[in-house]
């Protein structure tokens, strides 16, 4: 092998590694490291000033491998691979090492650990480096259309917003009309407008568009293929049962949330006059003047918020999530409670008032008008009880008046319910769609990449990801247009080679290695004259949990071989002197 030539920078990161971590000295112990031929620190690696040096060093000291030993790979590696191209080195032959999550901040309190962590961490990414060849990122040419699951607000504007682009856009919707639950409601907030009206809109922009195709009543049945060319197979209901195959580059989940329902008996749950949020806005937005329910005036309304969120010790199946639109759309309502009858008295009872930014406003509204909010301890939430003379009774004790007990008279008990995954068991068996512990689908990072998936080709938007408001879903589903078309209108896409490759002169096939696939990327093929087992290198997300099931040793995994692997555990042995 020859000598390499590498070299290493380590971060200050403002404070937040040299606080805890003596960088100087991490830098002194590993400048004599086999192949290491520049060895320095910075206060911020990712700066462009220490981007130009890293770039001018490459150049100047002709290195052919680079380690950056600062914050997570997840924030800038692909930050630092187009510092390795841009100074003509190859980005696959750059090792990030994590010394900031990895180990200033798990050893705070012990500096002399953190920095002999530090050490040995940087030291492994150097031997992996030495070990490293020049890869080419996988180029796959890809079909020029997109599938949209999810006919409501946020599906057909990422239709429309494909369209415009001159992709051409596939829209599957299970129920007979589109619209999802948007369809259903009056007047939304901040705007104004009614949730009918905005999706009889985006309906008829669908409509103008030659290059969509919406099926209502439909299902997802079958998907092959990967990024760039995904053969779906699509069951229509209607006029007749019939099934309809389609070729699309990526696929765009916008499927939607339920409403939680609450238990008999969860804060009244079940008597007369205890009803949701979701059925409060419809009868709020039926026609006539006054507020009625069931041919009787209601004069006292009482919100509870927070049922179904953030159940801390609600136990297995709890959702401990906090649904973030529940505040907003209650205040909105009680706005509406107040537009539809003046002389209505309502009542808050919450646990933490969450109406963020501009919705502020929603509340300070409510309180103008009259509406008093009372703030409950989770330990003691209130009580609903049947009254008398027809009316609820409710018994809270306020925090807000240092625990004091009332008892509120209420001819409507409102429950403020939260958002919950939609049940689409069969659809994430199809796809593969990644679901996080809350049980909506999850993305790979919030900030960096809000809509991908680790499945390449597949975004989520929308309320399938978690609880939005439809301006938050708009703007998700946009971005999921913006990720896909930027991948379809180039013609091609490339993928990571950091891949599973199978040596076929050992390979006998046996099919334990397929079977450990969770993405379903080793099929089966012949070679001269037998049958082994062949990587599709477009599926394949170099998780490495095939290489270990081969007795053979067929299976090893491009930029982390067997090899860089026993050089990384020998230089994270090594004696620190």
């Amino acid at each position: 092998m020859k000598d390499r030539r590498i070299g290493v920078y380590v971060c200050h990161c403002g404070g937040n590694i040299s606080d805890y971590v003596d960088v100087n000295r991490v830098v002194e112990a590993v400048r004599e490291e086999p192949g290491v031929v520049v060895a320095r620190e910075a206060m911020f690696t990712c700066s462009d000033a220490s981007q130009q040096e890293i770039i001018r060093d490459i150049k100047e000291q002709e290195l052919d491998g680079l380690v950056v030993a600062s914050c997570s790979p997840r924030l800038h590696l692909h930050t630092f691979r187009d510092v390795a191209k841009r100074a003509g080195l190859n980005p696959y032959q750059y090792t990030q090492v994590n010394i900031r999550e990895q180990c200033s901040w798990a050893h705070t309190g012990d500096r002399e650990g953190a920095t002999a962590k530090a050490i040995r961490l940087v030291r492994a990414g150097i031997a992996r480096t030495r070990l490293t060849e020049p890869l080419q990122p996988l180029k796959i040419d890809t079909v020029p259309a997109v599938l949209v699951v999810g006919a409501g607000i946020a599906g057909l504007r990422a239709a429309i917003g494909l369209a415009d682009t001159g992709i051409s856009v596939y829209v599957v919707e299970r129920e007979a009309a589109p619209g999802g639950r948007v369809a259903r409601l009056g007047r939304m907030y901040p705007h104004g407008k009614r949730g009918r009206e905005l999706i009889n809109q985006l309906v008829e922009e669908v409509q103008k568009r030659e290059n969509i195709t919406l099926f209502t009543g439909a299902g997802l049945v079958e998907k092959s293929g990967s990024i760039g060319n995904f053969q779906v197979r699509i069951r229509v209901r209607e006029p007749v049962e019939s099934e309809i195959g389609v070729q699309v580059g990526a696929i765009i989940v916008a499927t939607g949330f339920d409403l939680y329902q609450p238990r008999e008996g969860e804060y009244g749950f079940g008597l007369e006059g205890v009803i949701t949020l979701d059925d409060f806005l419809e009868l709020l937005d039926a026609p006539g003047a006054g507020l009625n329910f069931r041919g009787r005036e209601v004069k006292d309304v009482v919100y509870v918020y927070c049922v179904g969120s953030r159940q801390g010790a609600g136990g297995e199946g709890a959702n401990r999530y906090c649904s973030r639109y529940c505040c907003n759309a209650a205040v909105h309502a009680a706005s509406l409670a107040f537009d539809k009858s003046p002389g209505v008295r309502q009542y808050h009872l919450f646990r933490d008032m969450r109406t963020y930014g501009r919705f502020e406003l929603f509340y300070q509204e409510a309180l103008r008008r009259g509406a008093v909010f009372l703030k409950f301890d989770e330990s003691e939430p209130p009580r609903v009880e049947r009254g008398e003379g027809g009316k609820l009774k409710v018994t809270v004790k306020d925090l807000l008046t240092c625990g004091e007990e009332f008892e509120l008279q209420a001819d409507l008990v409102v429950l403020v319910t939260g958002m919950v995954p939609r049940e689409n068991g069969k659809l994430v068996d199809i796809l593969k769609l990644p679901v996080g512990r809350d049980g909506f689908f999850n993305e790979i990072h919030p900030k960096l990449r809000p809509v991908e998936t680790v499945v390449d080709g597949l975004f989520i938007c929308g309320t399938c990801q978690g609880p939005k408001n439809s301006s938050e879903s708009v703007a998700s589903a946009l971005a999921a247009v913006t990720q896909s078309a930027s991948i379809l209108k180039k013609g091609y896409v490339e993928l990571e080679p950091l891949v599973a490759a199978v040596d076929p002169r050992r390979c006998n096939w046996c099919g334990e290695c397929a079977g450990t696939c969770p993405y379903s990327a080793i099929e089966r093929e012949h070679y001269q004259d037998r049958e082994v087992a062949r990587v599709n290198e477009a599926v394949c997300k170099g998780c490495g949990g095939c290489v270990p099931s081969c007795s053979r040793g067929a299976l090893n995994l491009k930029g982390y071989s067997d090899e860089q692997i026993r050089a990384m555990i020998d230089a994270l042995a090594k004696e620190i002197c």
